[in-house]
Parts: C-alpha cells; sequence; structure tokens
C-alpha cells in the first residue's frame, strides 16, 4: 500500500525544517519568497495533503460546517444548500450536507458524527418533533442554527419562513377565485410547518366568513410526490369533492397533479392546485404550478452567516446575540389555479 506523503517528506525535499513548511502552509507571509517557492513547488511535486484531523486536534474544530436536513430530495433543501455553500465559502469553509430522511433516529447518528468530526458548526431543520435529538447535541457546545423553523429558545438562532402567511396567502387567493370548498394535503402533522401552514389556511377562510369545514385535511406520511399521488387517489375518491387543493409542499402538489391528470381530471377547471416552496419543477409541470415561494437560497445563506457568527464569538470567548429571523413568503400564481384560463 502507497504511504501518504507527510510535511517531513516535504522538508527533506525542499531542504528547509518542518518548521519552514509550516510556515509555507499556516503563515506565508513570515517566509522568504525563494524559500516559499521552493516549499510550494516541493509540495506540488510530492501531492502533499496536509492532515485536517491532526489539524482540528490542535485548533479545536474543523473548517467544515454541517448542514442537515429533511430530505435532499426535495428542491428546496437543494437550494438551501446552495445559499449557505455560497456564504461558508466566502468564509473558507467547506460543508458537508446529510439527509435525515424525517428520520429522529438518522438525525440523531448524524449530529453525533458531527460532533465527532468537530465541525464548525450545523444548520439543522431537525426531524424530531420533540426536540430531543437537538437537546443532546446542544451539550457539546457546537454552535447551531435552525433552518426552516422558528427557534423555541432564547439560546439558539433560527431563520424560516412565516408559514402562517403563506398558508393565508395560498387559501386567500382560492377563494377568491370562488372556492368555498378547499382540500389541504397537509404531509406529516408532526411537522411545525405543515402546522403553521394549515393555521394561516383556516384564518384566511375564517376572514373570508367559512367555518373549519370548508378545508378537509389529507395528511401524508411524507412530502414527496408519491404521497402526493396517493392523496390525489384519495381525493378522486371523496364523495363531496372540494373544488381545490393547497398542498404543504410543491412534491405533494406535483404528485397530486400526475394523478388528477391520468384520471383526465382538468386542473383548474375541475379542480385548482397551489403548492409552496416554488421550486424549479413548478413552473415546468403539465400544469405550471401556483405555489408559495420560500427564499430558499436566502434562508440558507442568511442562517450560515448566523453560525459563521456565532462561531467566530465563541472562539473569541465573547457573548453572540442569538436571533430570529423570519423572511416572508411570496405567492406566484401559475395556470393551476387560474379560472378560464
Amino acid at each position: 500500500m502507497t504511504q501518504s506523503v507527510g510535511i517531513k517528506d516535504v522538508a527533506r525535499t525542499a531542504g528547509v525544517s518542518v518548521g519552514t513548511v509550516s510556515n509555507v502552509i499556516n503563515r506565508p507571509e513570515t517566509v522568504a519568497p525563494g524559500t516559499r517557492a521552493r516549499v510550494l513547488a516541493a509540495i506540488d511535486r510530492l501531492g502533499y495533503v496536509r492532515s485536517e484531523s491532526a489539524r482540528h486536534l490542535r485548533a479545536g474544530s474543523s473548517r467544515i460546517m454541517g448542514l442537515l436536513v429533511l430530505d435532499m430530495g426535495n428542491p428546496f433543501f437543494v437550494d438551501v444548500a446552495r445559499g449557505a455553500e455560497r456564504a461558508a465559502r466566502r468564509a473558507g469553509l467547506g460543508v458537508i450536507v446529510c439527509n435525515s430522511a424525517q428520520s429522529p433516529a438518522e438525525e440523531a447518528e448524524y449530529l453525533s458524527l458531527f460532533a465527532e468530526q468537530r465541525v464548525r458548526g450545523v444548520l439543522l431543520t431537525p426531524a424530531d418533533a420533540t426536540g430531543g435529538t437537538v437537546d443532546a447535541f446542544r451539550r457539546h457546545r457546537i454552535p447551531f442554527v435552525l433552518v426552516d423553523r422558528v427557534a423555541q429558545k432564547a439560546t439558539e438562532c433560527s431563520v424560516s419562513v412565516d408559514d402562517v402567511a403563506g398558508g393565508g396567502l395560498a387559501v386567500r387567493h382560492l377563494v377568491s377565485a370562488g372556492h368555498r370548498s378547499i382540500a389541504y394535503v397537509s404531509g406529516p402533522p408532526g411537522l411545525n410547518q405543515v402546522r403553521d401552514r394549515r393555521v394561516g389556511a383556516l384564518a384566511a377562510l375564517e376572514e373570508a366568513g367559512l367555518g373549519p369545514d370548508a378545508l378537509q385535511e389529507l395528511p401524508t406520511e411524507r412530502l414527496d410526490v408519491a404521497s402526493g399521488r396517493d392523496a390525489g387517489a384519495r381525493l378522486l375518491g371523496l364523495s363531496d369533492r372540494p373544488t381545490a387543493v393547497f398542498c404543504a409542499n410543491d412534491l405533494l402538489a406535483l404528485g397530486v397533479l400526475q394523478t388528477l391528470y391520468a384520471a383526465g381530471v382538468g386542473v383548474p377547471d375541475d379542480l385548482a392546485i397551489v403548492g409552496y416552496d416554488d421550486i424549479e419543477f413548478a413552473a415546468a409541470a403539465v400544469v405550471p404550478l401556483t405555489s408559495v415561494r420560500q427564499p430558499a437560497v436566502t434562508m440558507g445563506t442568511m442562517a450560515a452567516e448566523l453560525l459563521l457568527e456565532e462561531a467566530e464569538a465563541d472562539a473569541r470567548g465573547k457573548a453572540h446575540e442569538h436571533r430570529r429571523v423570519v423572511l416572508q413568503p411570496e405567492l406566484v400564481v401559475r395556470d393551476s389555479s387560474l379560472v378560464g384560463r
């Protein structure tokens, strides 16, 4: 087996001390230009890569930021990751993205891994509604920021979207189009976003003088296209079918749309659809999807910036002011909800 190249090999090839090689890597301005060039040439020739694990032990943290999301199959979280990576790269850090698959057990394992690797901090969309895995991770004193969640404690930062307002935008739009009976394909009831969007939907119905019975909820186990297809089949089987459906995310909405399209149900003439997130595929659907847009890239960027601020404050032994940033959603109207298109 080929042995890895070490700092001693570089020093021997360049004809300098190990300390000089270390200075070239970590404090290049302290080394004479000629010596620095000779060391860099040796590094290039030997293919030397410094050991990050050893550096972690000395520094107490790594140059890596963790990002743990519910479902990397959802383009919404891909956009969050893009925003986080953008901020991390500006700070000279990398991002490790992990997928909890909406499983508290997987979430706990990844958080334990982040603690073992002494990551600089973690951006987290919790899967465990009880908060137990986050409480366990908090004991490691590694900074973290909640993403797509509102922090419930003053000891943590969060970046989220006003989902109550978003649910209101969706249903207010449908009511204004004349709909008086609406289905809500809601996803797992334990998720805060699902509950908040329902609260906003009910508030919009109340504003219009309609009671909660005007909203018929169809829960699903997951927030994916397959669950949307299943919800669409249940929707078609209702004896008193609503005239519109609001889905807790776009993947559910696309699944519902697939089922309706296959059954020959016209969208929006027979049944209007509104999704949530405004992922790229929403506009490209067979019937372009009306959706409530979340600024996902901005959310990831701001969360990473808050995390970097906290990590820097901790490193300097200074207090950090925890903030809860709540962004506003936007309704994007397309063909799926436009009557008489």
